[in-house]
């Protein structure tokens, strides 16, 4: 699936993992015959946690038209969360100045990756543009949306390597042609939620 080989060095700065640990936890039982998930080995490669029941997994939904508040970036993966981190924060401290209060969860849309880095729009969506435009890096414009699968990421986000493994795996078995970009929505907040129990959605715009 050309899409997501293209997206793959977006984790070469990531731990690479196998796929199978998330694919297996897919089919795992039920929440209360599930035993907590064995402490890695020393020297270990960081692996996403367990995925709940009910958590999206190759889900279609319609990301609807939104307006968004962004800042445009370019990081390496070695500095990748510390620069995204950084961006919603410029953000915040701009809407709280203009006193304009996010209409949905922080976001992230992968505009370009290669093997040292990638290009990205840090973002929030907002329910109307502002009276006064923002100026210098930060812009308005148009959030994604249409047709696109979801998938959900837990735990760091050092762990995405291998979610994005089984993202791979999921859109080549099925042939399942996607888009040239792909947003990563933070359902627990990245300013203040503890880095290794990050809550992530996944979305893959498809044609």
């Amino acid at each position: 699936m050309s899409f997501m080989r293209r997206a793959a060095p977006i984790l070469a700065g990531l731990i690479l993992a196998l796929s199978t640990g998330l694919a297996a936890a897919q089919q795992s039982p039920p929440a209360a015959e599930q035993m907590p998930p064995a402490p890695p080995p020393p020297g270990a490669e960081p692996s996403p946690s367990p995925l709940k029941p009910g958590d999206a997994f190759g889900l279609e939904v319609m990301l609807p038209e939104r307006t968004m508040l962004y800042l445009k970036g370019h990081t390496n993966w070695d500095t990748a969360f510390d620069t995204l981190v950084e961006s919603f924060k410029t953000l915040h401290a701009y809407m709280d100045k203009e006193g304009i209060k996010p209409s949905g969860s922080a976001m992230t849309i992968y505009t370009q990756t290669d093997e040292t880095g990638f290009s990205f729009q840090a973002a929030y969506p907002i329910a109307q543009s502002p009276a006064n435009p923002p100026k210098g890096d930060i812009a308005v414009g148009a959030a994604p949306s249409g047709k696109a699968l979801k998938f959900v990421h837990r735990g760091s986000y050092d762990a995405m390597d291998t979610t994005y493994e089984a993202i791979t795996n999921y859109l080549d078995d099925r042939q399942i042609d996607a888009k040239d970009s792909f947003i990563e929505e933070y359902t627990t907040d990245p300013l203040t939620s503890n880095q290794n129990q990050l809550v992530i959605d996944v979305f893959v715009p498809i044609k």
